[in-house]
């Protein structure tokens, strides 16, 4: 089986609101899983640097925009099958802060995106990567 190596940027951002802090999750619409929003970096543009891939991708699959609060990203690893290819994907998370937009203008890889609580993020998120990002992220920083 060939393997090929991939590298992604995202944001796992949230909105202070009155109440609490919130959090972006999207639906991937090919395979329906919970996720945060994330992409390949130079996928358009060559040498494109990591931060400026996860801001558009989360602006692309989020329908919002955000700007990063921590340069440094929690990196996370896992490999998948697809057309008879494994992928070795690297993932690079930014914490990020919602500045504007609605997350109802997504693009058409997510099949839905929205803001949820801290617990509903635990209990909706799909994949055991996401999840170790989320928590890193919540362990490295302190939101007030």
């Amino acid at each position: 089986m060939k393997i090929k190596k991939e590298t992604s940027a995202g944001g796992i951002v949230y909105k202070k609101t009155d109440r609490n802090i919130l959090w972006l999750i999207t639906q991937h619409s090919q395979h329906k899983g919970w996720v945060f929003p994330k992409g390949l970096v130079g996928d358009t543009v060559s040498d494109e640097p990591k931060e400026v891939a996860a801001l558009r991708e989360v602006e692309e699959e989020g329908g919002v925009k955000t700007k990063i609060v921590n340069p440094k990203p929690v990196t996370v690893f896992y490999s998948y099958t697809w057309n008879n290819m494994r992928i070795d994907k690297t993932v690079h998370y930014y914490l990020m802060e919602y500045l504007s937009g609605d997350p109802a203008n997504h693009d058409w890889e997510m099949m839905d995106a929205k803001f949820v609580t801290e617990d509903e993020v635990r209990r909706i998120l799909t994949y055991p990567s996401d999840k170790q990002a989320f928590d890193t992220i919540l362990k490295q920083n302190t939101l007030s």
